[in-house]
């Protein structure tokens, strides 16, 4: 077998508004409501599907707990523009701008928190070829 990309991943959160908010207002990405109400946040062709803690969705994880999750997004825009977006919307920087190394190589990162306090780091690999890559679908 042979995995081709990451369609969707599960955050179960306290508060489905308040991170549908967050994410949208703060990183651009779209909210998705599904016919039967539940919620999904949608960028490139990628989709995190939210639950709320207490009323997950079945199958769930076996244990969902909001704020277990570190995720590292990529984007083409630049870090600095990251950093002023941030700042703007009233985020904390825990880190950042620093050097990391992702999937494709090398890349310039920076880390804040959601309102449910995961991990959440933002990056740029500063190479056309590599953000082309990390933006294209599988």
């Amino acid at each position: 077998m042979k995995l081709d990309r990451l369609d969707h991943l599960v955050l179960t959160v306290r508060n489905i508004e308040t991170t549908c908010t967050f994410y949208s207002n703060v990183l651009g990405m779209e909210v998705v409501t599904f016919e039967n109400g539940r919620k999904a946040l949608s960028f490139g062709s990628q989709r995190i599907n939210l639950h709320e803690a207490g009323k997950e969705f079945e199958p769930k994880a076996s244990r969902p707990t909001p704020g277990s999750a570190d995720l590292c997004f990529t984007t083409t825009t630049s870090i600095d523009e990251v950093v002023r977006r941030l700042e703007l919307s009233k985020v904390r920087i825990l880190g950042g701008p620093v050097n990391r190394t992702g999937a494709l190589g090398q890349m310039m990162s920076v880390y804040f928190r959601d309102p449910d306090l995961n991990l959440i780091e933002v990056s740029n690999y500063g190479d056309a070829k590599k953000n082309q890559a990390a933006s294209r679908v599988g």
